[in-house]
């Protein structure tokens, strides 16, 4: 398995049609996003997709981003759009695109990463902490979790 930046590979257009393949409605939007080019306009620049994969399949998929949905706020940067594909659940793959996650933070001095999301005892599992609650950009009420960056 290989963690790989959908900005620096070669196949973006696949990829992209491995990404429309997610069942969820977030998968989606960021699909819609990187599509339309838009994507930098939503997430800040600088902002990074990451890609968990196997040969030409994509086994799991986020962000690395200076904004998600939780604006404005001056909280920064982001882990979002983190989706796993079903087959591969369980597993906790994931924690492979987070380990780069913290591994991009530690290289821009960042000591802290936060999370947006309705989840209980998902991102616990990965060293991220409860930090408050917060509304997102539609009112909604959000967990957001905080991930400390070891030095």
């Amino acid at each position: 398995m290989h963690v790989i930046s959908f900005f620096e590979s070669d196949k973006q257009e696949h990829w992209l049609k491995e990404i429309a393949k997610s069942d969820w409605s977030a998968g989606a939007f960021l699909h819609e996003l990187l599509s339309k080019g838009t994507f930098f306009d939503a997430v800040g620049e600088g902002s990074r997709v990451l890609l968990l994969t196997e040969g030409d399949e994509l086994i799991s998929f986020c962000t690395y981003a200076q904004k998600d949905d939780i604006q404005p706020t001056e909280l920064t940067p982001w882990m979002g759009f983190v989706y796993t594909f079903p087959k591969y659940r369980g597993h906790r793959y994931v924690g492979l695109l987070f380990e780069e996650i913290e591994r991009l933070a530690r290289q821009e001095h960042v000591a802290k990463v936060y999370i947006s999301t309705n989840h209980v005892g998902l991102y616990e599992k990965y060293g991220c902490e409860y930090g408050m609650q917060m509304k997102d950009m539609d009112g909604e009420a959000s967990r957001v979790y905080v991930k400390r960056i070891a030095k």
